[in-house]
């Protein structure tokens, strides 16, 4: 049967999650119901990672299997069609190997989580970065990020109802990046990369690494909440809003 990776972008606001569930909008869901739509058959959709609600993606990939081959063009474009008026868009379907999966093939994920630091409510960013009313020290953040980069227990980090195997993860990136606003206040960005994550662990990272910028915490407190390998060690975690899967890599 003919395989097609997709590359995908949504906005998670209106959905429960990417994983079909028993009940709500899902965005597994929305796109299963677009290949049915335009091609009469009833396709698992499988994606590189399972979002939360609220999460989105610039870049979430996903695989599809198809009795009859259509052009990969066909593919996105007939989607995409079927999608509107969900926030959803394929950006690109192209034909995989049968052998490609799009969880199981990739080599690794790159999340990137935006704050918003300013007064102000959000308007046009509502829904799409974590307000933070307080000026942030960038810098005491990305000191506090080296402290996690590398191979470590993340019991801290992680949620309780973590379904991964071991809590030892390889934290390849965790960088943090201000971008100049036009209007009040300045974007920080975090950029973490891995292979896998812990379910909510980037969530928990930046809510840690707030506190250092707001002067609350060090980084021998990030490294101490490490070492003690308990949830309860953890900073507040940061809400899902802020949260973007931008690239999976194969």
């Amino acid at each position: 049967m003919p395989r097609y990776k997709l590359t995908i972008e949504y906005d998670g606001t209106p959905f429960v999650g990417w994983q079909m569930q028993a009940a709500g909008s899902t965005v597994q869901g929305v796109l299963g119901e677009a290949v049915r739509r335009f091609s009469g058959e009833v396709a698992v959709v499988h994606g590189a990672g399972r979002t939360d609600a609220g999460v989105h993606a610039t870049g979430q990939v996903a695989h599809i299997e198809l009795a009859r081959e259509w052009k990969p063009d066909t593919v996105r474009d007939a989607m995409n069609a079927h999608l509107r008026p969900h926030p959803v868009a394929v950006l690109e379907a192209e034909r995989a190997d049968e052998d490609f999966h799009a969880r199981f093939s990739a080599t690794g994920r790159r999340y990137v989580y935006r704050i918003i630091a300013r007064r102000p409510d959000l308007v046009l960013e509502r829904n799409r970065a974590w307000r933070v009313q307080r000026p942030l020290d960038a810098g005491a953040m990305a000191l506090g990020a080296l402290r996690l980069v590398g191979r470590h227990d993340f019991t801290t980090f992680r949620a309780i109802g973590c379904q991964a195997a071991s809590p030892v993860k390889t934290l390849d990136r965790l960088e943090v990046e201000t971008v100049p606003l036009e209007g009040p206040g300045v974007e920080i960005r975090v950029h973490a990369q891995a292979r896998s994550f812990l379910h909510h662990q980037v969530r928990s990272m930046v809510g840690t690494l707030v506190k250092l910028g707001e002067g609350a915490w060090t980084p021998d407190d990030v490294t101490a909440a490490l070492e003690a390998a308990d949830r309860i060690r953890c900073g507040p975690m940061a809400p899902s809003a802020g949260l973007y899967l931008a690239e999976v890599t194969y």
